[in-house]
């Protein structure tokens, strides 16, 4: 064999093999949430040691909450998040990912979004993600991706609705609009601080560089009695695993030039639970009526106007 073609030949092994490796990571399959760890321990004590070492390891605590009894969630953001949030008009969805820290029997799980997933569900297609998906599992551990029994692609999950007639990433509530980001901006603050809709405010992240911020929002029946858009009652029907998925709260609301939206329910449910089965027990049908109550509630914290069925 000449020494000419036998360059050729590995050249072309070589370019085989590495369309090889950029189609399987391209067809990766991934799943919402990471478990960092699981072990003995309170939740309390348990999540101080966890923000210490998301701040030890560049991390930003933009807030916490306690969104019912035995779960923290701590959520956090970094340059990477931010950076890749500018990416796009809608990217800052991204911007925010949450820790948990449930105490699920006699055992403390520290979980936490991941960040790779969400950011194919997003749109993003800038940002590092591997390297925050590493800073996360430095400061929190990774012993396994869970949620769903298979997980999808990325390819999957930037055209992903739960089934026929769902909605999709591009489909959100539009909750209101107003002349100038600041007065939106103001308008959701001043909303959520006064608890409109049975709403609290957990988070508050503005994107560098763009007219984009990110509100995290809490929801609780105390004040509306309506268990549908309540977080204790949504998770108990949904989140019955034995590894807990907490990491899906707090639900977020993004301004954007003006324009107040958030992901419609029917998606930012579905693409956390996608193996959710639509009847039975523990099922969409058990909470059919949340899409409308969370959009009720997240159009009241916007000061938008609530459509009347009447």
């Amino acid at each position: 064999m000449s020494i000419v073609k036998s360059k050729w030949l590995a050249l072309v092994a070589a370019a085989a093999m590495a369309a090889v490796s950029v189609t399987a990571h391209a067809e990766k399959e991934m799943k919402p949430f990471i478990l960092g760890s699981a072990g003995s321990g309170d939740v309390a004590s348990k999540a101080a040691d966890v923000k210490a070492a998301l701040e030890n390891n560049g991390f930003e605590i933009a807030g916490e909450y306690s969104p019912y009894e035995g779960a923290q969630i701590i959520v956090v953001t970094n340059e990477e998040l931010k950076k890749a949030a500018a990416s796009h008009n809608r990217g800052g969805y991204v911007a925010p990912q949450r820790v948990s820290i449930t105490k699920v029997g006699d055992e403390v799980q520290v979980a936490y979004t991941n960040p790779e997933y969400m950011a194919a569900a997003y749109h993003i297609k800038k940002g590092n993600m591997a390297k925050v998906k590493s800073d996360l599992a430095a400061a929190l551990g990774s012993v396994k991706e869970y949620g769903p029994d298979e997980g999808m692609s990325a390819d999957d999950l930037e055209d992903y609705h739960y089934t026929f007639g769902m909605e999709y990433f591009d489909e959100p509530y539009e909750l209101a609009s107003y002349r100038s980001q600041k007065d939106a901006v103001e308008a959701v603050a001043k909303g959520l601080a006064q608890g409109a809709g049975g709403t609290t405010m957990v988070y508050r992240i503005d994107i560098p560089g763009t007219n984009q911020t990110v509100f995290g929002v809490g929801m609780s029946d105390d004040k509306t009695g309506n268990k549908y858009m309540d977080e204790k009652f949504i998770m108990s029907e949904i989140d019955f695993k034995p590894v807990r998925s907490t990491a899906h709260l707090p639900y977020e609301i993004l301004v954007t030039d003006g324009n107040v939206e958030a992901l419609h329910a029917r998606f930012r449910i579905a693409i956390n639970f996608p193996d959710l089965s639509m009847m039975g027990a523990n099922s969409f049908m058990n909470i059919m009526p949340t899409p409308d109550a969370i959009n009720e509630a997240l159009t009241q914290a916007a000061g938008g106007e609530v459509e009347s069925d009447i």
